[in-house]
């Protein structure tokens, strides 16, 4: 299993020879049998010595897989790009998993889904083929009621929609507390969407460390809208804003004064405020609350030089507004592409992505490390007697860590 865990690696290694210079990008992934067609690679001309080692790396890495495993995500593979809800929800299954084994392979399947994806995108001119959405907001904000309507709106109109609904865990059972898709009846049930609840597990951020693979898998689907709703916790907003194209922010009516949003610092990460439930006696209230927001986001440094952010009012109940806040959205995306600002945004995402799954993995490295297990108890004790600080039982245990990996 380490050999197969080492296949990425050798994947990038094998392609910095020293006769070649500058970063190697990842080749179009190759079809798991023979007899399978091939993707054309997207990759410039004066790249092409490092795709024939990419694409040695990537036999040597397809190699390491059986006989079964190559046939289920074979069958996985043509499911996903073939639509199937189905085999969409088993990948996602897939790419959630904790087991080593199949975490291994769900790096192999996105890796196809990945290609797929980048192929699409040169055949539309470089521009992406699905618009990412976050919302987000607090308890109560109608978030669900919102989607769904939103959803029956934009499936009627031929759009493919996807919901990733990332829900907070139960600390006794570890699933999904609030059960979003069992309140969207309507829309889990229309053929032309796909909705996907998903425990957090624990996840500070209020979404899931595989939400991210989980949306990359959506759009290999043919899902051209997907929308993630996070828990709505505070620091969620930040989480999700690092991995959609537009952030939107779902706020009650009577639900406190304009300096609430800016003391939870989330009003500068969104594109677009929705004051929902405008609707009988609260769209007085409503009309007040948008009124204090559209005032707060003058104060705040624009985020980007193509948009500005905008304040909206909207009732699911009612329909009223839901057009406008859909129009609104399109507006922003035409606004963005045009002056290049999406691009150059989920390519800095990227990036964030990377980083974030490196701490993780380094932290869980870290925690398993046989020198750090054997230290901690008796520095846990230590410190919880007040012998020594945290800070130096921190220290320790980094020595600890460095000095027995450095010695291996």
């Amino acid at each position: 299993m380490r050999q197969f865990s080492l296949a990425l690696l050798r994947h990038i290694s094998s392609s910095t020879a020293p006769a070649l210079t500058g970063t190697c990008r990842l080749h179009s992934w190759h079809c798991f049998t023979a007899s399978r067609p091939q993707y054309r690679s997207i990759v410039p001309p004066h790249s092409c010595q490092h795709t024939r080692t990419e694409s040695t790396a990537a036999s040597q890495h397809i190699q390491d897989l059986s006989g079964p495993e190559q046939r289920l995500l074979n069958k996985l593979y043509d499911g996903l790009i073939g639509g199937q809800r189905a085999s969409l929800a088993e990948c996602i299954t897939l790419v959630e998993t904790q087991h080593p084994r199949k975490k291994e392979l769900a790096q192999v399947l996105l890796q196809r889904v990945l290609s797929y994806r980048r192929e699409q995108e040169s055949r539309n001119g470089g521009k992406p083929v699905a618009f990412r959405v976050g919302l987000s907001g607090p308890p109560g904000a109608g978030k669900s009621s919102f989607i769904e309507v939103v959803g029956k709106m934009l499936t009627g109109r031929g759009h493919k929609v996807a919901v990733l609904a990332v829900d907070p865990s139960s600390c006794t059972t570890g699933g999904s507390l609030m059960g979003d898709k069992t309140r969207m009846t309507e829309l889990s049930r229309d053929m032309n969407a796909f909705i996907r609840p998903s425990p957090t597990s624990g996840t500070l951020g209020g979404v899931t460390r595989t939400t991210n693979e989980a949306i990359v898998l959506c759009e290999g689907a043919g899902y051209d809208i997907v929308l993630v709703e996070t828990v709505g916790v505070g620091q969620s907003e930040f989480a999700v804003a690092d991995m959609v194209d537009m952030f939107v922010l779902l706020i009650p009516p009577a639900g406190g004064d304009e300096l609430q949003g800016i003391k939870r610092g989330i009003i500068e990460r969104a594109e677009l405020v929705v004051v929902t439930k405008s609707d009988g006696d609260l769209v007085v209230p409503a009309r007040r609350i948008q009124a204090e927001y559209t005032s707060a986001l003058k104060l705040l440094r624009r985020q980007s030089k193509s948009w500005n952010p905008k304040v909206v009012r909207a009732s699911s109940q009612t329909f009223e507004g839901i057009p406008e806040v859909w129009a609104k959205m399109e507006a922003y995306r035409e606004a963005a592409l045009a002056s290049g600002e999406l691009q150059g945004r989920r390519t800095a995402q990227q990036k964030v992505w990377m980083w974030s799954l490196i701490q993780e993995s380094v932290l869980c490295h870290f925690q398993n490390h046989p020198g750090v297990r054997e230290a901690l108890p008796h520095l846990e004790e230590r410190v919880t007697k007040g012998a020594i600080s945290p800070g130096l039982a921190a220290d320790l245990l980094l020595r600890a860590f460095s000095s027995s990996s450095s010695s291996q």
